[in-house]
């Protein structure tokens, strides 16, 4: 009987330090989604539901961008997302509301990249990419219908992503030289903007949005 109230002890101090590892990974993380209503979103709500948790962005063809109420500078954003076959979406950050966020902002690409649509995209086009600035590195994303989990980290001119615990991209915004490119994508410059989901009408889930101020 010992022996077994042992055993269990020991689990349950297992339990706690598993516990308390998590607590502290997440230190400092509040959700910008409840889980039930878009409250604290604004823009085209109507290419948008909740549904089991998630923000759906809807097939309907029409697309629409969903921006945070809030602007964020410096950030860490951790998400869940999921893809439905050949879906094409973004997260926009540092983006104003009007205009293109791709350019005026900053898109951060979100694609299912074995899709049969996207066998000739540039490498700047792909999955987790800063939109056709700077490539991700590919070979992570889970198959279609299984949830993936990304990070977004923006620290001044530092910006680096992670894709199911890999990281993607590691780029600094200031070796960007190129003025052709500094012109087209004016948003690498901002300071700040809101943080957003860039639709183009194809169904991609997006839960469990939480994020750092840094």
């Amino acid at each position: 009987m010992s022996r077994i109230l042992l055993g269990l002890a020991g689990s349950l101090a297992l339990l706690v330090v598993v516990a308390t590892a998590e607590d502290k990974k997440e230190e400092g993380f509040t959700s910008i989604f409840d889980g039930s209503s878009l409250k604290g979103w604004q823009g085209g709500t109507g290419a948008y539901e909740v549904k089991d948790g998630a923000i759906v962005c809807l097939k309907d063809g029409k697309g629409g961008n969903l921006y945070t109420e809030k602007e964020y500078a410096n950030f860490d954003l951790r998400f869940e997302f999921k893809l439905t076959k050949n879906a094409n979406n973004g997260i926009g950050i540092r983006a104003p509301l009007e205009g293109d966020s791709a350019y005026v902002g900053m898109e951060i690409q979100v694609l299912d990249d074995g899709g049969s649509q996207y066998t000739a995209l540039r490498p700047a086009q792909y999955h987790g990419s800063i939109y056709d600035v700077f490539p991700a590195a590919r070979g992570h994303q889970k198959p279609v219908g299984e949830w993936n989990e990304e990070e977004i980290t923006a620290q001044g001119r530092h910006v680096t992503i992670k894709l199911n615990g890999a990281t993607i991209v590691d780029a600094n915004l200031d070796d960007v030289k190129d003025e052709a490119v500094l012109k087209k994508h004016p948003g690498l410059k901002n300071a700040k903007g809101h943080i957003g989901f860039l639709g183009h009408g194809a169904r991609v889930e997006f839960r469990n949005l939480r994020i750092k101020e840094l």
